[in-house]
């Protein structure tokens, strides 16, 4: 039985969101599903590609939905497009970090890349990015006020 990885992808996208209705949150949940298959032997060889896809979905939702609500990354930053001064203040702190943490807020506060490519990209896992990141935004929101 020949199984289409992009429909069940689309499936497994389709049940995160409906299950968390917030888009990155539903393609990492999607992403992390399909990785975890990926790197499992047993259900892959069992042929049990639909159970193990919904299961680990399923499960990995609810650890989602149990996680605390965060706020949005740039909550409490003034917005620096009204304010000149404000603007010129926020790229001042932003060249004092250092290049790479500079990389991690471009890609995951400007662009919006999901926690998941950038573990990947940086080869550490998306709970140790997820703490810098607040880190640095601390620090951001610190020297700002």
């Amino acid at each position: 039985m020949a199984i289409n990885l992009e429909d069940q992808y689309d499936k497994i996208y389709r049940y995160c969101y409906c299950r968390l209705r917030n888009r990155e949150r539903a393609e990492d949940v999607t992403q992390e599903t399909f990785l975890r298959w990926f790197s499992s032997d047993t259900y892959r060889e069992r042929n049990q590609l639909l159970h193990y896809l919904y299961t680990v979905a399923r499960n990995l939702c609810t650890d989602e939905l149990r996680r605390p609500a965060t706020k949005p990354l740039l909550e409490n930053l003034p917005e620096p497009e009204h304010d000149p001064l404000l603007s010129i203040a926020l790229r001042t702190e932003l060249n004092r970090l250092s290049p790479e943490d500079r990389e991690l807020v471009l890609l995951r506060c400007v662009n919006g890349e999901p926690m998941a490519v950038l573990s990947r990209l940086y080869g550490q896992s998306r709970f140790v990015l997820r703490r810098r990141l607040n880190g640095i935004l601390k620090i951001l929101r610190d020297a700002l006020q």
